[in-house]
């Protein structure tokens, strides 16, 4: 829905450039009542930015805002929620160990009492479609139901101008209707929506408006509707992009063996492993689909070796690794990349040079009798740069410098390069644009070609369709069976991911498969 009103919110030159890069640079555009907006671009093209400097965290160096056609320059996230605008973060700011309403109130300048406050959840969650009960541990929810406490939240506050931050990446395509059905509700009501994500054939569908920045400028404006998503993402990137090839081939030796591995979880409000087992050969890429918190970090965990367990459960070319560290299953050829990629993949505050270390030392022959070679180190950190187009100044900036989808590029390079005979990643492209998602995808399936056997965990159900031979569903700790992959529907998985627990049966948004794989 759009208003001819006039505009809710302007954007009038904005410019903001940090050391070594402009972020943003000239921006202009408009947000009208009531109208979904999609704010499009590739990794590092200033999207982050951008909605921080209209959220309050970052000030601009130049330009000007107007709201609802007063001035409007916000210093800190509260100034913007006091006029009306409102963001739900890609990254979950929720505290497991407290009930929905406590953290709904954490997030309130001034909560009422919170019986009250119980009352209000209860009825606007059921109002847009989100139902929720207030005395819930947040710690026990899914993802889905995670993002409907951030969501709520921010309802509470009647926002005018609500910004969404890849809403969909721990979604099933049933929660994803779910959603949507509330933003266009919300819509209908006059709330305008600025609306970031990488899912091309979302925008497609739910979007008015799209403006796409590339290198911090605004290079298009569009009806996305009007747009195929391979014409959207040539927009982002400036360039065509083809689907990975995916060779045929037949399975090799065995490679990795999981047996009956049962593990607890080392998170208190995570997911325990229950009877693991699953098989797979040389050349072979396994999808593994899972929502949010039904195991898929703790199966990485135990497969990578940070978790360990008798040493039959576990086999690495033959060889019994279950009771193996990550540095021993590393010289035996496996390599793993987590889904937590700041903390976890990567030390923040870690150059990307020492970054490049921390893993790749034992396969890449980093140091030689407790000495470290930094030249070595340091060009293949730039390897891993140049190869994956990384978006930095250089191999001095810290990991936390990086924008989101140039630190995940960054990370899965960094493992890819050291051409490992089996890799396990979790959500390989979350986060990253359409350009770098292919990349990472035909640089998995080139290794596979290349006799690697590849495990990849991901919530993109397109992706596991496109990568993988065999696929299996991850829910409340179970592996479903594997089965080959060729024939599954998007319907199909979600439902499996799902556990087909009476989940609504609605159409898949990824209609049109050969322009949603890019």
């Amino acid at each position: 829905m759009t208003s001819s009103t006039g505009p809710l919110l302007s954007l009038s030159g904005l410019t903001k450039a940090y050391p070594g890069v402009v972020a943003n640079s000239d921006v202009s555009f408009s947000i009208g009542p009531g109208e979904i907006h999609a704010l499009l671009g590739e990794n590092g093209a200033g999207k982050s930015t951008l909605v921080k400097m209209i959220y309050g965290l970052v000030q601009p160096d130049a330009g000007q805002m107007m709201l609802r056609g007063a001035p409007y320059a916000p210093h800190r996230p509260s100034e913007a929620r006091r006029n009306g605008v409102a963001m739900v973060f890609q990254h979950f700011s929720l505290f497991d160990a407290l009930n929905v309403a406590e953290n709904v109130a954490l997030g309130m300048e001034n909560p009422p009492p919170m019986g009250e406050l119980a009352g209000q959840i209860r009825k606007v969650s059921n109002a847009y479609g989100l139902p929720l009960d207030p005395a819930r541990l947040v710690g026990d929810l899914s993802a889905g139901e995670r993002q409907r406490v951030e969501i709520v939240r921010c309802l509470l506050q009647d926002p005018k101008l609500l910004i969404m931050d890849e809403p969909t990446s721990v979604l099933t395509p049933q929660e994803v209707e779910i959603l949507f059905r509330t933003l266009r509700q919300l819509s209908a009501e006059g709330t305008a929506i600025l609306y970031i994500s990488h899912k091309l054939e979302e925008i497609r569908a739910l979007c008015d408006t799209a403006t796409i920045l590339r290198r911090g400028k605004v290079v298009a404006s569009c009806d996305p509707r009007e747009k195929s998503a391979r014409e959207l993402a040539e927009l982002m990137v400036g360039q065509i992009l083809t689907p990975p090839a995916r060779a045929e081939q037949t399975p090799g030796e065995m490679r990795l063996e999981v047996t009956g591995l049962s593990v607890a979880s080392p998170n208190p409000f995570g997911t325990s492993l229950k009877d693991i087992s699953l098989q797979l050969r040389a050349g072979e890429v396994l999808g593994i689909a899972g929502v949010a918190g039904n195991g898929q970090d703790e199966l990485l965990l135990a497969l990578s070796g940070e978790i360990t367990t008798q040493a039959e459960r576990v086999k690495i070319k033959g060889q019994p690794a279950g009771h193996l560290g990550p540095n021993e299953r590393r010289a035996l050829g496996l390599v793993s990349a987590p889904e937590e990629r700041l903390g976890h993949a990567a030390a923040p505050d870690m150059s990307l040079t020492e970054n490049a270390l921390l893993s790749g030392n034992l396969r890449q022959g980093l140091s030689s009798g407790g000495f470290i070679n930094w030249p070595k180190v340091e060009d293949f950190a730039a390897q891993i740069i140049k190869a994956f187009d990384v978006r930095t100044p250089g191999t001095h900036v810290a990991a936390r410098a990086l924008s989101g989808g140039n630190l995940q590029k960054f990370v899965l390079g960094r493992e890819i390069l050291q051409n490992p005979d089996i890799i396990v990643v979790n959500q390989p492209t979350w986060g990253v644009d359409a350009a770098a998602a292919a990349t990472i995808r035909q640089a998995l399936l080139d290794l596979s070609a290349k006799g690697a056997a590849v495990i990849v965990i991901s919530q993109d159900l397109d992706e596991l369709l496109e990568v993988a031979d065999s696929f299996a569903a991850l829910n409340e700790g179970r592996l479903s069976a594997p089965r080959p992959a060729r024939g599954l529907t998007v319907d199909e998985i979600g439902l499996m991911m799902g556990g087909a627990h009476g989940l609504p049966e609605t159409p898949a948004l990824a209609a049109k498969p050969e322009e949603a794989r890019l």
